[in-house]
């Protein structure tokens, strides 16, 4: 499961980069976000498999 919701984060960054060149404003929060987006998709499997 933690490995599904990690994908679909690492991904939604990498849409979030893309958008962020794509829209008119608002560019420096997209990409932000896209930034945050992929740092949780690595977070997340580290804390979930350190407690196995």
């Amino acid at each position: 499961m933690a490995f599904v919701l990690s994908f679909a984060l690492f991904l939604a960054g990498i849409f979030l980069f893309y958008f962020a060149f794509t829209v008119e404003s608002f560019q420096a929060i997209i990409f932000f976000a896209g930034i945050l987006s992929i740092s949780l998709s690595f977070g997340i499997p580290a804390h979930v498999l350190a407690r196995r």
